[in-house]
């Protein structure tokens, strides 16, 4: 999940001044606020600091952040999905590439893990048709019921895109890939499984995991667990909705789990924190494998003390073999 971002106050000096994208696109800067979390709370693997609209901008689509997404013109045609450009990414957004190389060496010699990640099709589509940021993305949901061939054309680009970007990641030094669906918690089991978990499956059969295991995580997603389950990705991301004990019985050998403490949580006395990381390893315990995560990505309003005390209290548990 999201490791960097305001609640360092490292992070804030060096965003001052310079706008979120540009942030993104300056190698030096990404490093930097990559490689925070891991020297200054101890996490044990680093993140690529990027977002997931990045490689969209080299689709040809005008946005901006204040502070998320707005795209200057929303997609609601046929011939504007036409229109986007499914480039190779190497080329679109040359300087990913450079961050992740410069990540990897930089991490070579204390052997921490580099993760890579994109942003699902659905999630960006939901986005690039409502045009901004949504409490129900009411658009997206009408543009299935009005306009469904626009929305699947949409989606087939965003998927050659996002494999195409996943894969590039991974050849430039990624370690895992993670895809967020952070939006298709809000569909019915059934549209589920006609809009999002063909996608799934197909970006799962795609991309290279003999060399960078693939970890879903769809936000809200406790009713389509079961279609997450068999998407094929290696790691399952959960967010605090999910009874995770829950999820490893279901899960069984298929898939690893990802998870799945509430970011909130970090606002506790250390102590509390503890306990609260305890349970869900005690609960995950019988998962094939459990990797000890928050549910999202850290909030601003988070003490560092949070942070550093669920850090600790991970490191502390009995390492499992997998």
């Amino acid at each position: 999940m999201r490791q960097a971002g305001r609640y360092l106050p490292e992070y804030r000096k060096a965003r001052e001044g310079v706008p979120f994208l540009e942030m993104c696109r300056r190698v030096e800067k990404a490093v930097e606020v990559s490689l925070q979390p891991l020297r200054l709370v101890g996490v044990e693997a680093v993140i690529l600091f990027s977002d997931i609209f990045v490689p969209v901008t080299g689709m040809g689509v005008d946005l901006d952040f204040a502070p998320g997404p707005v795209i200057a013109t929303p997609i609601r045609s046929l011939e504007q999905v036409t229109a986007l450009r499914v480039p190779d990414p190497r080329e679109s957004v040359p300087y990913v590439m450079e961050i992740l190389g410069a990540l990897r060496r930089e991490l070579a010699s204390e052997r921490v893990p580099l993760l890579g990640f994109a942003g699902a099709p659905f999630t960006l589509a939901a986005y690039l048709v409502e045009g901004r940021g949504s409490k129900d993305f009411a658009t997206l949901k009408r543009m299935m019921y009005r306009a469904p061939d626009v929305l699947r054309a949409l989606l087939a680009r965003l998927t050659e895109m996002t494999i195409g970007y996943l894969n590039a990641q991974i050849d430039a030094g990624a370690q895992v890939v993670q895809l967020f669906d952070t939006w298709a918690g809000l569909l019915s089991p059934a549209d589920y499984r006609t809009w999002v978990s063909p996608i799934h499956r197909e970006i799962a059969r795609r991309v290279t995991r003999s060399k960078a295991p693939l970890v879903l995580y769809v936000n809200d997603g406790a009713h389509v667990l079961d279609e997450m389950i068999a998407s094929g990705a290696d790691v399952l991301s959960l967010d605090w909705r999910v009874d995770i004990a829950d999820a490893a019985r279901r899960a069984g050998s298929r898939a690893s789990l990802q998870g799945n403490l509430d970011p909130c949580a970090l606002a506790a006395p250390p102590a509390r924190i503890r306990e609260l990381v305890a349970e869900i390893a005690a609960a995950a315990a019988p998962a094939r494998g459990h990797v000890l995560n928050l549910g999202h990505g850290v909030l601003p309003e988070t003490p560092v003390e949070g942070v550093r005390a669920f850090v600790d209290a991970a490191k502390a548990l009995p390492v499992r073999s997998v």
